[in-house]
This record gives C-alpha cells, structure tokens and sequence, in this order.
C-alpha cells in the first residue's frame, strides 16, 4: 500500500510504501465490533446509583391499620408502588471493565489500520515540530493537509510539553496519540489518520515484532507428517483351568441353600 508524504505546509513530498501485514491486511469487522464495545465499556465509570426503599428516608411507620378502613393495606409509604418510594431493580456502582488479550488487541489495531487504507484515508507528516508551542502555528497546519474538515487523529513518535499545550485545544477536530499508546479504538473514531513518519517504524515493530508477520498475511505452513503411533493389539483374556468367576460360585451357594430348605420343609409336613 502506498501513502503519501505531506509536508506541515501542505505540499506533497513523496510516496512511501507501507507494510500490508498492517495497513494491508484482511479486516476482521466482528471482532473490530468486539473490541470497540469493550473499549467503550471500559470507558464507562460505572458511578449511577439509584436508592432501594430500605435506603429511602422515612416510611418506619405504618400508614394506617391494617383492617378497618377500606383502603389497600401498605405497610410503608417508602414501597416502590408510592410516590417517593424506592426504586426496584436499578443501577447501582459496578464495573463495566472488559479484558482483553493482548493478541486481540494488536489484531484489532491492525485491522483497523487495513480498514483505513482500504478507505483512502491515511497519509504521512514529514514532521510535526512546531517553532513556537503556539495553537495558532498547529491551526495553519492543520488547514494546509488534505482533512477536509473532518475529525482526524494525529499519531507522533512522542508528544513534548510544547506540542501537547498547543494541541489540546484542537483536541475535538484533531485527536494527537504517542504510536506506542495507539489503539483500534482511537483509529476507528476518526475518519482521516495521518501518521508521523517516524513513528511508522514504532508502529511496525509493536504489532510485527513479536509475531513476525500479520497473521493473514503470512504463508500457510506445510503440514508435518507425523507417522501415527498404533497401539498394540489387546489380546483376549483367557479363563485359567479349574477357575471359576465369583458369580458362578455365588449362584451355587443360593442354590444348595434353597435345596436345604425345601428339605426341612418336606420333614415338616
């Protein structure tokens, strides 16, 4: 895949060819789907709270008698069905936390990277060092490269105090991220990313370097034939001379028994 070079005045510089094992791979939508609602969970706080009717105050006393007056019978006036009550099967603190490991994570990234430059919308910055740490210098850049208004993400080989005071306020329109921070969620809420040149390389050796290459872009392996072990053949059990199975012994045991019963019987009568 090629991407074009741009400088911070908005002119082309060149082309560079980028890895396809990242920004060429197959894109896996499931799981892209998968890892942006765990993101966006993890996101949550998990802080709404809602009070049950033993956390409501009042309602100790019975309103009235239980027999007698024709109304409904209640026993406090802090029950779920009056007004005021407490609330039944609402949220309470917890954690939406969702883990995820770390192979899906780098697969996600990568998809997402594939899914941006199968749309056309990633290019490269030559540089992004600013003179003055000035929001006023990061706004003309900003206007000069081909973003067409639309909100984008700015990954950098690292973010100095200068560029972060000058970026944050653009931070809505044009999101800035280390490459070592960059995740499949930042990628799929800009439509545009535009990736410093030095941190491509950053980029390559965190999600390649451990596995080599993109697991969809990598050769099937021959298949090693591996010679079956057989097992040897279970021969038969053969019965010993002279030896008799327990079951046969105990069926004789009850038979002589009856046989002596029968005899008493008949001596009887």
């Amino acid at each position: 895949m090629k991407a074009i070079v741009y400088s911070k005045e908005g002119r082309k510089k060149s082309e560079v060819v980028l890895n396809p094992g990242i920004f060429a791979s197959r894109v896996n939508d499931r799981l892209l789907e998968l890892v942006k609602n765990a993101y966006s969970a993890n996101l949550r706080h998990g802080t709404a709270d809602t009070k049950t009717r033993k956390e409501v105050r009042g309602g100790g006393k019975k309103p009235w008698k239980q027999k007698g007056t024709g109304r409904a019978r209640h026993g406090s006036i802090r029950s779920p069905i009056w007004k005021g009550g407490g609330v039944v099967f609402g949220p309470h603190p917890r954690s939406y936390y969702v883990n995820l490991p770390k192979a899906m994570r780098k697969l996600a990234l990568i998809s997402a990277l594939s899914l941006k430059g199968e749309q056309k919308n990633i290019f490269l910055l030559e540089d992004v060092k600013l003179q003055t740490p000035k929001t006023k210098e990061w706004v003309e850049i900003v206007k000069a490269l081909p973003l067409e208004g639309k909100r984008a993400l700015c990954v950098v080989k690292d973010i100095e105090a200068d560029f972060e005071r000058a970026t944050r306020n653009l931070e809505k329109l044009v999101a800035v991220r280390r490459a070592s921070d960059l995740n499949a969620y930042d990628v799929l809420q800009r439509e545009k990313v535009m990736i410093e040149q030095a941190a491509v390389g950053i980029i390559e050796e965190r999600l390649l370097g451990a596995i080599g290459v993109a697991p969809e872009m990598a050769a099937p392996s021959e298949k090693k034939q591996v010679a079956k072990k057989t097992r040897p053949a279970v021969q038969p059990k053969t019965r010993k001379a002279g030896k008799v199975k327990k079951t046969k012994v105990r069926k004789m045991v009850r038979a002589a028994k009856k046989k002596a019963q029968n005899k008493k019987r008949s001596k009887k009568s």
